[in-house]
């Protein structure tokens, strides 16, 4: 029988990236977000044609453990099984500390560290029970280090490469593995709309807002790309990585090198 994998976030950048990548291995595939209900079915049916698997569509809200609970049920039902999990949805916001809103904190937590907490405990009893599972939690060179501005996404970054590696040690005998994977920038539309607001904001290029935004963390000069993330989430779910346990693998440029 095929694997099947959940893919949270996954109607656009990262997510679908990872998601097109799990596919192209051959794993079903539950896509989840918010977005457009004719765009969204568009994707679901193009990665399913593209790759010669099948797909499905949640609209679970990840701050929402209920909703959460019956996406896990809703693959199960789809495809039989349940085998990955990849926690990506996330937001996010900027403010100071003392101007953070308290409704940003919360949401932010919610979605970017909760989701991921209870994504992972609906699906280990499955796992458990097959003896064979992966999680995969999209964390953040900011889930490594700290930025200005950024205390909730920080924070929550932290707290799932921590959820990680408490995951993996629970689960080392178990047949299930839990990493976590540590993007530098990647060139989303989120990112693309911070390099916008540079460019107008120092009257210079497109293209010299993305070199200063990268200059400033990154000595590689490069954004990491979905497609790459999802080479690295398609090897983690692989037999040659059945002993990757608790790691928080950044794939940064050298952003958290330095």
């Amino acid at each position: 029988m095929s694997k099947s994998a959940i893919v949270t976030g996954s109607t656009s950048g990262i997510g679908l990236g990872i998601a097109n990548s799990l596919a192209a291995a051959g794993f079903n595939i539950m896509l989840n977000g918010f977005g457009d209900a004719a765009e969204i079915e568009k994707i679901k049916n193009e990665v399913a044609s593209k790759h010669g698997v099948k797909t499905a569509y949640s609209p679970a809200d990840i701050s929402k453990p209920a909703d959460i609970r019956k996406m896990v049920a809703d693959t199960v039902e789809a495809f039989g099984s349940v085998d990955v999990l990849v926690n990506n949805a996330g937001i996010q916001f900027t403010a100071n500390t003392e101007d953070f809103p308290d409704e940003k904190w919360d949401q932010i937590i919610a979605i970017n560290l909760s989701g991921a907490f209870h994504g992972a405990k609906a699906v280990i009893p499955h796992f458990k029970k097959q003896g064979w599972g992966r999680i995969i939690n999209i964390a953040s060179a900011h889930g490594l280090v700290g930025s200005t501005h950024k205390v909730a996404y920080v924070a929550a970054k932290h707290g799932i490469i921590g959820m990680t590696k408490v995951v993996a040690i629970e689960a080392a005998n178990d047949g299930v593995t839990c990493n976590a994977i540590c993007p530098g920038w990647v060139l989303t539309p989120l990112v693309q709309k911070q390099v916008d607001a540079r460019a107008a904001e120092h009257k210079i290029s497109n293209e010299e807002a993305k070199r200063e935004l990268l200059a400033e963390k990154e000595p590689s000069l490069k954004f990491t790309t979905p497609e790459e993330l999802g080479a690295l989430a398609v090897f983690l779910c692989s037999d040659a990585a059945a002993n990757v346990r608790g790691q928080a693998w950044a794939m940064d440029g050298g952003w958290t090198a330095q």
